[in-house]
């Protein structure tokens, strides 16, 4: 029986060690929006593309991102619905820990959380992977983070990475601009050059998403007149 064969079982192995339909998860994250993430030395800064699937949709009820606590967000690719779950989950977390000790939760433990959430789904009888990705912003004690969390439960902390349909192109385009001191100012115009290098179309305030995290430590998405005044300075 070939790989196929176990395709629709998602707690059983393939005879070359795969589980079939985490790979079928990864696809469904390749097909979705491009997501990134850079790092600087002050902050971090996460962007999106938000292509709507008609000009009769109403912009305003579609968000690529999330606000976590007051110190970490979120962005994702691949299945919104999806997302909405663990968004949900990681913001009980993140307040469950605050309602203990009184002071926000560190990046890396709710990184945990969500990916042990992720890979609870990988091996569980009745239910499938979450189809998305996500990359996570945030800021503490230790400075900033971003961090990608992938169906199976993996995550890695990252410099600077990409999600979704351009990804590989993305990621390239982040390794010949990413300087180890790069500042906040500069990670946004590297941000929006990257998703400008892939963007079908005309890149503008109302089809991108971006959110900052400054030594303020306090997640902020940009508005669209913010978008546009740094879509103004990168041309």
């Amino acid at each position: 029986m070939g790989e196929a064969g176990y395709s629709f079982s998602l707690t059983t192995f393939s005879p070359s060690g795969k589980l079939v339909q985490i790979e079928y998860a990864l696809n469904a994250v390749a097909a979705g929006d491009t997501s990134l993430g850079v790092k600087a030395t002050n902050g971090v800064v996460i962007a999106s593309e938000k292509k709507l699937p008609t000009t009769l949709v109403d912009g305003n009820s579609v968000q690529k991102m999330a606000k976590i606590s007051e110190n970490i967000g979120v962005v994702y690719s691949g299945m919104g619905p999806d997302s909405r779950v663990l968004v949900r989950k990681a913001q009980k977390a993140a307040q469950k820990y605050y309602r203990v000790y009184q002071e926000n939760i560190p990046v890396a433990q709710l990184v945990r959380e969500i990916a042990s959430v992720m890979q609870d789904f990988t091996q569980s009888g009745g239910v499938r992977p979450f189809g998305v990705s996500l990359l996570v912003a945030g800021f503490d004690d230790r400075g900033p983070h971003l961090y990608q969390v992938d169906p199976s439960g993996s995550y890695w902390a990252w410099k600077a990475s990409a999600i979704g349909k351009n990804m590989i192109n993305a990621k390239t385009f982040l390794e010949k601009r990413y300087s180890e001191d790069i500042e906040i100012e500069d990670a946004i115009h590297t941000a929006i050059l990257t998703l400008k290098e892939g963007f079908d179309g005309e890149l503008s305030e109302e089809n991108i998403e971006i959110g900052i995290l400054r030594q303020d430590r306090k997640f902020q998405i940009l508005t669209t007149g913010e978008i546009k005044d740094y879509l103004e300075e990168v041309e």
